[in-house]
C-alpha cells in the first residue's frame, strides 16, 4: 500500500467515536484526534485517541475554528473528518465547501442530508423506493389539535426533526413516547409543541414486540454512491432510559440478503455517499420488516461492524484516501457486541434461544465490549469503565422492573 499521511478528526465524545477510534487504531495503529463537548465518557483519557473538550464544539463558528485550525497544524497530512452525532455531520455536510485543500468530507450534501434526518421526507423516499414504513400519520404545529388518527392506538410519537428537537430541552422530553391513548397523543404534543420546537411530529401505529424485533443495518457507499458495505444486525436488547431509549445493548450478527439489497436500492437511487444507518423493526403481523429512520452516518453501536470483521476504517480509508476499488460485501460472520454487563444481557435478552446463541459466540471468543480494548489498558481507566458497567444494573432495573 502507498503511504499516504492521513489523520482521522473525529467530533463528539462517547461510544460512538470510541468505537471509531479504535476500529482506526485496530486497522493502522494510528491516534485519532477528536473533538466534544465534555471532559468525561470513554473518549476521555484514553490512550487510543487525542480527545479534547469544547463545550461550543458543535456550534457553527467554534466548529469551523477547530477544523481550520486543525486542519493548518497538520498542513502536511490528509485529515479525514468525520462526525459522530447527527448535529456534527450536519455540521460538517453544510461547510464541506469552505474546508482547507488537506481536509477530506466523506458525506452527502446539506440539501439530501435535511432531507434525510426529517423523517416526513425519508419516508417519502421510502415509498417511491419501495422500502416499508410503519403507518404514519404528520403532524404540523400550525395544524389543527383536533384531527382523526387513520389507524388505533398503541402510538408512537416523535419529532420529525431530531436536531432541532433536542435543541429545545423540556421536563419530560424523552426520545421517542409511546402513547396507549389518543388523549396520551394529545399531551405529548402539547409538551413538545410547548417547548419552543416548530417542526413536524411524527404519530405511528406501534408495531408490536420487543426488543428482540428490532434490526439495525449499516452500510458504507463509495464516493461515487455505490454501495460497498452491509451489516445487519440483530438487536436483542436495548436502552430504556427516558433520553436513552432505544439505544442498542446487545447485537448479533444476522444474514438477510434479500431485506439489505431493497435498502442497497434505496441508498442508490438518491446516490447516497458515505456512512448510514438504519433503524428497522419486524412487524409480525404482516412479515415485513419496516424502516423507522436513517442516521446519516454510522450509528453509536457501529462496531458490532468491525467486530464481525469489516473494520469499518477501512473502507472509508480505502475510498477516499487511498482511491482503491472496493468489492461490494453483506456481512456473513456471526459475532456478539454488547454494552452492558454480561448479568444485564443474560437476565434481560428473552428468549432462551436468544441467551444460548449469545452463549455460543461467547465461547467461540466472538464477544465484544467495544469499551474494554487491551492497547488502551490502564487502572484508572479500567475502575470507570466498571463502575460505568455495574450502573447498568441500576438502570436496567429501575425501568424493566426485573
Amino acid at each position: 500500500m502507498e503511504e499516504i499521511r492521513f489523520i482521522p478528526l473525529l467530533f463528539a465524545g462517547d461510544i460512538n467515536v470510541y468505537s471509531v477510534a479504535r476500529a482506526f487504531h485496530e486497522a493502522y495503529g494510528i491516534k485519532s484526534f477528536a473533538y466534544g463537548k465534555y471532559p468525561t465518557g470513554p473518549c476521555w483519557q484514553s490512550a487510543i485517541l487525542n480527545y479534547q473538550a469544547n463545550e461550543k464544539a458543535d456550534e457553527q463558528e467554534t466548529f469551523l475554528k477547530l477544523v481550520e485550525d486543525f486542519a493548518a497544524a497538520h498542513h502536511g497530512e490528509k485529515v479525514l473528518l468525520l462526525g459522530c452525532g447527527d448535529s456534527y455531520v450536519q455540521l460538517i455536510s453544510e461547510n464541506r465547501e469552505r474546508f482547507a485543500e488537506n481536509v477530506t468530507a466523506p458525506y452527502i450534501g446539506a440539501d439530501m442530508m435535511n432531507d434525510l434526518i426529517h423523517k416526513e421526507k425519508f419516508y417519502a423516499m421510502c415509498e417511491k423506493a419501495g422500502v416499508d414504513y410503519p403507518d404514519t400519520f404528520v403532524h404540523h404545529p400550525e395544524d389543527p389539535r383536533e384531527f382523526e388518527l387513520p389507524f388505533d392506538g398503541p402510538f408512537i410519537v416523535k419529532p420529525s426533526n431530531g436536531i432541532e428537537y433536542w435543541r429545545h430541552p423540556y421536563a419530560t422530553q424523552k426520545k421517542v413516547y409511546k402513547a396507549d391513548t389518543r388523549a396520551e397523543v394529545d399531551r405529548i404534543l402539547e409538551d413538545i409543541y410547548g417547548s419552543g420546537y416548530r417542526d413536524s411530529v411524527i404519530i405511528q401505529n406501534f408495531i408490536p414486540g420487543d426488543d428482540t424485533y428490532m434490526r439495525v443495518l449499516t452500510s458504507y457507499s463509495d464516493k461515487e454512491g455505490r454501495v460497498k458495505l452491509m451489516c445487519l444486525g440483530h438487536v436483542l436488547l436495548e436502552e430504556h432510559t427516558p433520553h436513552g431509549i432505544g439505544n442498542h445493548a446487545v447485537i448479533v450478527t444476522e444474514y438477510d440478503e434479500d431485506l439489505c439489497m431493497r435498502f442497497k436500492k434505496l441508498l442508490e437511487d438518491m446516490n447516497y455517499v458515505g456512512f448510514s444507518n438504519f433503524d428497522i423493526k419486524y412487524d409480525e403481523r404482516d412479515g415485513k420488516y419496516k424502516v423507522f429512520e436513517i442516521n446519516t452516518r454510522q450509528g453509536r453501536s457501529n462496531f458490532y461492524v468491525t467486530a464481525a470483521g469489516a473494520n469499518i476504517a477501512q473502507y472509508v480509508v480505502e475510498d477516499w484516501i487511498y482511491d482503491h476499488p472496493i468489492d461490494f460485501r453483506i456481512v456473513k460472520e456471526e459475532s456478539l457486541w454488547q454494552v452492558v454487563p454480561r448479568g444485564v444481557a443474560f437476565r434481560y435478552v428473552r428468549p432462551e434461544k436468544y441467551r444460548a446463541k449469545m452463549r455460543e459466540l461467547s465461547r467461540a471468543g466472538k464477544a465484544v465490549n467495544p469499551l474494554f480494548y487491551k492497547a488502551d489498558g490502564g487502572f484508572s481507566r479500567w475502575l470507570k469503565l466498571q463502575k460505568n458497567q455495574l450502573g447498568h444494573y441500576v438502570k436496567f432495573r429501575k425501568y424493566l422492573g426485573k
